[in-house]
């Protein structure tokens, strides 16, 4: 029987039933190999349409292809039966849950789908979540999915089989989240500003260290996500999670970002940049988290933490909806009120916590397989021992926020983009002229290797000068009071870590398009420099303090070239300037 439901701007399809091979009381692979073994994609999408179909508060969605050429799937848990999405997103709190983006690491699959099956067969809880939507992505990464293995993760204690890291096109999907290369990640923003969630949780695996918890915690960077949202997710949300952890028996520390040496030398917060799935749902003020189960534990012990961070971010997500409401509503104009904002940042290395971690005795031993030494971690000698752990970062660079952007038309990619995530624009009816700031790019280091489909930009800086520009018909306007402000400044920025600019949206303004043959240009540099004395000065100056340029006349020439008037316009210009 098919439920009544409705989805603003977007029609969404309920899967046909099919809830053979499931026993009745919903056990999973999981239960029924005593923790070692996982659910396949087929099994955990039939299970939530046959949850879907005996139990009215859980439906079932289809929200857009992934690369895979299966849809991405969104399960909706709701106490009122409605699955009204504006209803939903104006008096309702919003947990949203994402499973398999790695699918080497499901444990975040099985705990999700034994949370929700616990849910809807207790009438108390259900109660409990009147007030409380929980939405759930069962498998982000269905290409991975499907290609099951035993092998690929060679570090993990189970399951007996998984999936694979890459999707179907071999990208890593958690560093995909600006740069948007493939549908999944399409689907994945349809989803997410449609139900605009306050809390996100993204279920992990980690790699790393050796130490004796089964489980880690990965907030989202507080300083980054600033304001009174840093503040409340650094000390309240996160103090308050560990303590109820702690309630249940369950040891939790922060990531361990340790590679190459021990955790006993102290580590820092992983710093979560828009790339990743936490820092892209922070661009638009939601509160995220990932969950990282140890991978050396045994499967059953990670599946069951899981279980029970996830019933305890529900739990003070009711306790605290009101608030983390309010702070979402009032995060624009809290950022708007500041005038400026960080776009980079670096680790205060003077400032830590200190955390009785809870470790084993870390040495360095003979290799039995090389002739080197190894690490090894002695079980037989745990330790408790304060670490230091540094979890504070500064602004690095600002930039004083404008009062729009606009961008040049023909990047109709970076428009996907921007409608993609619900930001407004205008298109310029008419040629009109703006007084703006121009910028050049100045400087940029590139990656030597692909990474992710891409050669990524770094330590990029610009240059910047006010002019007046007309502009033509067709250009876009993109005012920055919006609920997007975040989402606008970290791509437009090209000094921004995640920019457009280092994610090679803009790539081709960095070769020039027209040149000039050397005996040629001669004569013409030649009354140039008389006509204009002080770029002569100029030359020779570099000349007398340049050493390397003084032996290189056809950089001298060159030099001359770019200096005046034949050098073409384009080159390093970014399309993007600044309205304030």
């Amino acid at each position: 029987m098919a439920k009544s439901f409705t989805i603003l701007f977007l029609i969404c399809s309920f899967y046909t039933i099919n809830s053979q091979n499931l026993d009745s009381d919903f056990r999973i692979p999981f239960e029924k190999t005593n923790g070692t073994e996982t659910s396949t994609y087929s099994e955990t999408i039939d299970y939530y349409k046959s949850l879907a179909k005996k139990y009215p508060e859980i439906s079932i969605f289809e929200m857009g292809l992934t690369d895979s050429g299966f849809p991405l799937h969104l399960v909706i848990f709701d106490s009122s039966k409605k699955f009204d999405f504006k209803e939903i997103r104006e008096s309702k709190n919003v947990i949203l849950i994402n499973n398999g983006i790695h699918p080497g690491e499901p444990d975040g699959i099985d705990a999700t789908m034994l949370l929700l099956r616990d849910i809807v067969k207790n009438p108390n809880k259900i109660k409990q979540l009147e007030n409380t939507i929980l939405a759930v992505i069962p498998i982000y990464n269905i290409g991975g999915s499907l290609n099951r293995n035993s092998t690929s993760r060679v570090n993990q204690n189970g399951p007996i089989a998984y999936g694979f890291r890459g999707n179907a096109r071999n990208y890593d999907l958690n560093r995909d989240f600006i740069k948007a290369d493939t549908r999944n990640t399409k689907a994945f923003a349809q989803i997410f500003h449609l139900i605009n969630p306050d809390v996100f949780i993204d279920n992990h695996v980690s790699n790393g260290a050796d130490y004796q918890y089964g489980i880690t915690h990965l907030f989202t960077q507080h300083n980054k996500l600033g304001g009174e949202l840093g503040e409340f997710i650094e000390n309240e949300m996160r103090p308050q999670i560990e303590e109820s952890l702690l309630k249940k028996d369950i040891s939790i520390t922060p990531y361990v970002n340790v590679w190459g040496k021990t955790p006993e030398e102290g580590f820092s917060q992983y710093f979560d940049s828009p790339r990743y799935s936490s820092g892209y749902t922070t661009l638009f003020n939601t509160l995220g988290f990932m969950i990282e189960t140890h991978m050396l534990k045994p499967y059953k012990q990670r599946v069951e933490q899981t279980y029970s961070l996830l019933e305890i971010a529900i739990d003070f997500t009711i306790e605290n909806g009101t608030k983390i409401k309010e702070l979402r509503k009032n995060a624009t104009a809290t950022i708007l009120a500041k005038k400026s904002y960080p776009i980079a940042f670096k680790l205060d290395e003077n400032t830590f916590l200190t955390l009785q971690f809870k470790g084993y005795e870390g040495t360095l031993i003979n290799s039995k397989v090389t002739n080197g030494k190894r690490l090894f971690y002695d079980r037989t000698k745990p330790y408790i021992k304060p670490v230091k752990y540094y979890n504070e970062y500064k602004t690095s660079k600002e930039i004083t926020i404008p009062k729009a952007y606009i961008l040049k038309q023909g990047y109709w990619n970076i428009l996907e983009r921007l409608r993609d995530n619900n930001i407004e624009f205008t298109i310029l009816k008419k040629d009109s002229s703006f007084s703006v700031e121009e910028q050049h790019i100045k400087d940029y280091k590139t990656r030597t290797e692909a990474y992710e489909g891409h050669y990524l930009h770094y330590n990029t800086t610009v240059i910047s000068s006010e002019k007046n520009i007309a502009f033509n018909k067709g250009d876009i306007y993109i005012p920055v009071n919006q609920n997007g402000i975040r989402y606008i400044i970290e791509t437009l920025e090209a000094e921004a870590v995640d920019s457009f600019f280092n994610w090679n949206f803009f790539d081709a303004i960095l070769q020039q398009k027209e040149g000039y043959s050397a005996y040629v240009f001669e004569d013409i540099a030649e009354m140039f420099l008389k006509e204009n004395p002080s770029i002569k000065d100029l030359l020779n100056l570099k000349i007398k303090t340049d050493t390397s340029f003084a032996k290189n006349s056809r950089a001298q020439l060159d030099f001359v070239y770019k200096n005046s008037p034949y050098y073409e316009a384009a080159h390093l210009k970014l399309p993007v300037y600044k309205v304030y």
